[in-house]
Formats: C-alpha cells, sequence, structure tokens
C-alpha cells in the first residue's frame, strides 16, 4: 500500500513540474521587466543628478569669479593691500554664458572717483543680445500686403520686404535690484533703424504664498505664444492669428499680478491692468487702467516622457479714434473690444530626457468681439458714421520635431474667420463694400514647413517655406531663410 502511495506521488509531481517551471518562468520574467524598469529610472535620474550638481558647481564657480572681481575692485579703492586697481584683471567664468563682471578699465575707473561709484558698480546687470537676420523670397508684392477682413493694427502685419533684412535684434539687461525686487530692461533694434522698448519692469522677488507682482512694460501672460520673445519661436513669424487680435504682440504698461498654486501639479492665475494704449486699444488719454485681462494656465507630467500646459485668457479694452487706412482714405473706431483666448501645449521627450529627440504640439484659438463706431473718411467731404458690430475668430496648430540633437522640423497652419461683420453705414445703404474693400468677409489661411539646425543653444540657422492665402485669389509662395545668434548671459525660456 505504502508503494503505491510512493507511485502517485511521484506521478503527481512529475505532471505538476512542467506547470511549475512556466509560473516559475513567467515569475522570472516579470522580476527581469521590472529590474530593467527600475535600471531605467534610475539612469534618467542619475542623469538629471548630474546635470543639477553640474548647475550647481557652475553657480559656485560663477560665485567665486564675481567675490574675487569685487576683492580686486576693492583693493583698488585703498584698503590697505596695495593692490592698483589697474592691475585688476578680468574674471571670466567657465561657463558658455559668461557673468558680466567690471574689467580692468572699469575697475580703474572706479578707483579714480572714490567708493561711492564702487558701490553703484556691485549692481552692473547681467547683459545679453540677440541677433538676428532674414533673407526673403516673396512672390507677391509685400507692399499690397493685408489681412483681408481685418482692420490692419499699424504697420505690424505682414511678411517684410523683400531680399536681405536685417530682423529684429534685441538687448537685455537684467539684474536683482535687492532682496525685494529685480529689474530688466529689453530693447528691440529693427533693421529700419528704430529703438523700441520691448520690456521695461520690475518684479517682486521674495513675496509669500507664491504671490508675484511685475511693473511697468511687459510681454503680457495672455494666451502662451505671447509671453515669449520673437526668437525663441519656432517659426520666423508669428501666427496670423496674433497678428490680426494683438498686432504682433501684446505688450501693456501697467501691472500684472500671478499667484502659483503650492500643489504638485502647476496652476497659475494672473490678473493684469494697463494703460490700453496697445492694440487692440490706442492711446484715449485717460486716468486708470484703460484695458484689463485675466488668465489662468494649469499643466502636468503624464507619465515619465509627457507633460502638458493649457489656459484660457480674457483681455478687455476700448479704443477711441482707432485709425486705419483703407482704398486711401482714414477710417477709424471706437468702442470696447474683448477678446478669448484658449491655448494648450504638449511635449514629449524620452524619459523627460529631450537632448536627442523630442516632439511638442501647440495651438491657440482667438475669438473677439467689437462693438462701437465706425467713421469713415475721417476729415473729408465725405466723412460718416455709423454703427458696428464684430465677431471673429481665428486659430492656429502646430508640431515641431526634434529627430536628431541638433535639428528640427515643423509645419504650421493659420486660419481666420472674418466672421459676422455689422456696419450701419452699409446696411442703411450709406455706403457700400467698395467703400471699404479691407473689411471684405474672407477667410484668410497659411501653411508654414520649417527646418532649422542649431550647432548651440546660442546660435540657430532656419529655412522656413510657406503658401499664404491672405487675400482673395492671391497665393504668396515665400521662402525664408533666418539666423540668430545669442551673446552673454540669457534667462532660461519658459516651459
Amino acid at each position: 500500500m505504502l508503494k503505491h502511495s510512493v507511485i502517485a506521488a511521484a506521478l503527481s509531481a512529475a505532471v505538476a513540474a512542467p506547470q511549475v517551471y512556466a509560473a516559475d518562468k513567467k515569475e522570472q520574467k516579470e522580476l527581469a521587466e521590472i529590474r530593467a524598469e527600475i535600471r531605467q529610472m534610475k539612469q534618467a535620474y542619475e542623469a538629471r543628478l548630474q546635470a543639477m550638481e553640474q548647475r550647481l558647481q557652475q553657480a559656485q564657480t560663477d560665485g567665486a569669479a564675481a567675490r574675487a572681481q569685487l576683492a580686486a575692485i576693492g583693493a583698488g579703492n585703498g584698503n590697505g593691500t596695495g593692490t592698483p586697481a589697474s592691475a585688476a584683471a578680468p574674471v571670466v567664468a567657465a561657463s558658455a554664458a559668461p557673468v558680466v563682471v567690471a574689467t580692468a578699465p572699469a575697475a580703474a575707473a572706479t578707483a579714480s572717483t572714490g567708493s561711492a561709484n564702487t558701490a553703484s558698480n556691485l549692481f552692473n546687470p547681467n547683459i545679453s543680445m540677440i541677433l538676428g537676420g532674414t533673407l526673403q523670397n516673396l512672390k507677391q508684392d509685400p507692399g499690397q500686403y493685408r489681412l483681408q477682413g481685418f482692420a490692419p493694427s499699424g504697420g505690424e502685419t505682414g511678411p517684410g520686404k523683400r531680399g536681405f533684412s536685417l530682423g529684429e535684434s534685441e538687448l537685455t539687461m537684467a539684474a536683482n535690484i535687492d532682496p525685494q525686487f529685480a529689474g530688466q530692461l529689453t530693447f528691440s533694434l529693427s533693421g529700419e533703424n528704430e529703438v523700441e522698448v520691448e520690456e521695461a519692469f520690475i518684479q517682486t522677488r521674495a513675496m509669500a504664498n507664491g504671490l508675484n507682482v511685475k511693473a511697468g512694460r511687459f510681454l503680457s501672460s495672455i494666451g502662451y505664444l505671447n509671453g515669449q520673445h520673437a526668437h525663441t519661436w519656432d517659426f520666423v513669424d508669428a501666427p496670423l492669428a496674433y497678428q490680426a487680435f494683438l498686432g504682433g504682440q501684446y505688450k501693456p504698461d501697467g501691472v500684472q499680478a500671478k499667484w502659483l498654486a503650492p500643489l504638485d501639479q502647476f496652476v497659475e492665475i494672473g490678473a493684469e491692468a494697463g494703460s490700453g494704449s496697445a492694440f487692440p486699444g490706442n492711446d484715449r488719454n485717460k486716468n486708470g487702467a484703460g484695458a484689463v485681462s485675466v488668465f489662468a494656465h494649469i499643466g502636468d507630467d503624464i507619465g515619465a516622457s509627457s507633460s502638458y500646459r493649457a489656459g484660457v485668457s480674457y483681455l478687455h479694452t476700448g479704443a477711441d479714434k482707432r485709425a486705419y487706412k483703407d482704398d486711401g482714405l482714414t477710417n477709424n473706431f471706437s468702442g470696447k473690444s474683448n477678446t478669448w483666448i484658449a491655448d494648450a501645449i504638449y511635449k514629449w521627450a524620452p524619459n523627460g530626457n529631450p537632448v536627442n529627440t523630442n516632439f511638442k504640439l501647440q495651438g491657440e484659438y482667438f475669438r473677439r468681439k467689437e462693438t462701437g463706431t465706425l467713421n469713415y473718411a475721417v476729415d473729408t467731404e465725405a466723412a460718416a458714421s455709423g454703427d458696428y458690430r464684430s465677431v471673429q475668430s481665428g486659430w492656429y496648430l502646430q508640431g515641431v520635431y526634434q529627430f536628431m540633437p541638433t535639428w528640427r522640423a515643423g509645419l504650421r497652419y493659420d486660419r481666420l474667420s472674418s466672421g459676422s461683420q455689422r456696419i450701419g453705414l452699409i446696411d442703411n445703404g450709406t455706403l457700400a463694400w467698395a467703400n471699404l474693400p479691407i473689411l471684405e468677409a474672407y477667410n484668410p489661411s497659411r501653411s508654414s514647413f520649417m527646418i532649422d539646425y542649431s550647432p548651440s543653444e546660442f546660435s540657430r540657422l532656419r529655412l522656413q517655406v510657406a503658401r499664404d492665402k491672405s487675400r482673395p485669389g492671391v497665393t504668396d509662395n515665400q521662402i525664408f531663410l533666418q539666423y540668430i545668434m545669442s551673446l552673454g548671459t540669457h534667462a532660461a525660456h519658459a516651459f
């Protein structure tokens, strides 16, 4: 009997052995996969930690260089060391983005003017320059360019002139003022030798609870692309919606308040109050705020390789005789302007490391409503006035793929809708659409392709081709060759 039991047990073990082996093999495979995932996560985190350690080491090096320079300056102003100020050599930080410090001539000048000027030298700002240029080949005459169905914003619209163009260059100076405030000044220099103050603001540094306040002239935080300088754009020009509704970019003179929520996710809420002189408003010679805007943005990671940001913005302003040229006559608009913007961007990079390859998809939708009075042929015998109401919209969608560490390619599609316009002077028979040709209904569109090469983070060369249908019956085939070069220290770009 015992013999039979032993034999039965042996047979049962023989039958179960393959199943146990299979289960064990499956378990080992799962463990191997888990170990591989942990190894990948460990490598990614080690890469991030190494990058942070390099940044920390660079910051320490820059700080030591600045302290050495200040010590040299102080020595040249009679601190008892006997080292003449003129012997103080320039201190060069071991970084691709050098720290701006006083050179030997500056130190010598300081020594001759006393310790009061030495103190002022401590506030030398970081200085950066952006040099840009473009070669443009345009099939249609750029002097005849217009966005059909939309009143011009004042000269910002268009692809620019044919041939070689210096493009827009920027000069930025920024520094911490004291523990409470920082400041920045950015000049924009056009190829026509015109200088414009693009930004000039102060902002707080030490307010509690995630609050930050900015005052002066600044790039508004409405939408997504508006808050970025032109040299950071992925294409040569701004989307058609920005040209039609914001005159290129909205830069108010006023004050901005932002609140960053203390959450694991990115949640930002803000408001701005400005003079209202920037398009779609104009200078109305009034006290207080002529324009107000509010915005909210949210964002978060999607796994280890993706992230997103989305937002909604609202801009309310007004216009008083906002003028534009149409068929040789000057017309103007007076009334209210309300613009809504919805924006979203998605970014992907393997394990969060965008160095070798990455992809981003972004888009924005605009909707503007204006109500007021349209004044026709101002200061002529044919002058007339009537009610005006319009609801117009526009959007763009673009994708950019970095397929190699130094190469990217992208596509963008723009479209506008002139929408419904109620013009009293036409409705009552005083005028016909032939009298207001630029406002006649149309839906402009444009398709663009670009490829760019960036040998480093400080230089970029770009080729862009576009098929522009901003006017009825006219297609403008456009080719752009652009260079963008960055010199000096430069702040990190926004997400």
